[in-house]
């Protein structure tokens, strides 16, 4: 039996917008994915906190999630994730703890420690708050104290929120969050999607630090993965023209909006410029059905994850849903 036979694929959605396309359509978009990945059994379904960026339209990503929460029926729903710094404890707490009242069992939360914004977003973002990445832990610790059951001593509750339990996941691109999951007992999201360097020696530091908590008897590991899949490997190849015209307009500090695929990606950009998209991603699979198993099992072999959370930036929607069709024909 396959190594993929029996692990849970996800998916994380960036509710991409189109060069032609709307923020509109980007949510409903989202919507009919997550309800195509239910139906192929996937097992989580999450969106992503990115502010000022005019490609990605999941910035409000509690008041998404209840949108997607109210139009599908049991794939669990979460932020891949919620960036901490820019929001008090107890407001994260107040969200989700309602998303959870309402979708009971269905709802989890990622955090993550970077802003995700450059400082003239964060300042927007936090306005006379003084939150920093060097708070985390505090905060990670506040926010369990809000959604855990209430204390005799405790002046502050969130109401929904309190004794709702919404699993908490620690999310990140380096080794800090990697000890501090292991520490805390949390399951780990590394974002190796874009940021494939550490994913060795996070995973590593993770399982070494990894202390069993009420919420987990030992170490759970997801990476991030992006999906370039079509029918051929030729196919493949061209659709993900798209993701490297979006990852080099990032780099260049330009337009996000997705843009159609090209026949070749020469004249687009310089060699170093190259470099650094195949860095970014270096965990990708672009590929053929074939090519796509033959990848996954040899990161499987190498990472031993527990699970595998994709993205996908194919430009036309049609051809995003069939990628995870692929995908799921794999197990």
């Amino acid at each position: 039996m396959s190594a993929l036979a029996k692990l849970p694929f996800s998916v994380l959605d960036l509710a991409p917008i189109r060069d032609t396309g709307s923020p509109q359509q980007a949510l409903h978009n989202s919507l009919a994915l997550a309800r195509h990945v239910e139906s192929l059994d996937f097992n989580r379904f999450w969106v992503a906190e990115h502010h000022n960026m005019d490609g990605i339209a999941s910035s409000a990503t509690a008041v998404l999630l209840g949108y997607l929460a109210a139009g599908t029926s049991r794939i669990r729903l979460g932020s891949g994730g919620v960036m901490l710094p820019n929001h008090a404890p107890l407001v994260v707490a107040e969200q989700f703890g309602t998303l959870a009242t309402l979708y009971p069992g269905r709802i989890e939360l990622g955090l993550g420690r970077a802003p995700g914004a450059d400082q003239f977003t964060a300042h927007a973002l936090r306005r006379e708050r003084s939150g920093s990445a060097d708070d985390f832990p505090q905060d990670v610790a506040e926010l369990q104290r809000y959604l855990g059951p209430r204390t005799p001593d405790q002046r502050v509750i969130a109401v929904p929120g309190t004794g709702t339990n919404v699993p908490i996941w620690l999310l990140g691109s380096s080794l800090f969050s990697a000890q501090l999951a292991g520490e805390r007992g949390l399951p780990y999201a590394f974002a190796s999607h874009f940021a494939p360097r550490y994913v060795h020696e996070a995973i590593r530091v993770y399982r070494n630090a990894f202390k069993p908590s009420e919420t987990l008897e030992k170490p759970y590991v997801m990476l991030g993965v992006p999906l370039m899949a079509a029918d051929t490997d030729e196919q493949a190849q061209h659709l993900a023209t798209s993701a490297y015209q979006r990852i080099l307009s990032l780099i260049r500090g330009q337009s996000l909006v997705q843009r159609p695929p090209v026949e070749s990606m020469e004249g687009l950009w310089l060699p170093h410029e190259r470099d650094a998209v195949g860095s970014f991603l270096g965990m990708a699979v672009i590929g053929g059905p074939q090519k796509i198993r033959a990848r996954l099992e040899v990161l499987l072999e190498q990472t031993e994850a527990d699970e595998l959370i994709f993205t996908c930036d194919h430009y036309d929607f049609a051809d995003r849903l069939h990628a995870f069709d692929i995908l799921a024909s794999l197990r």
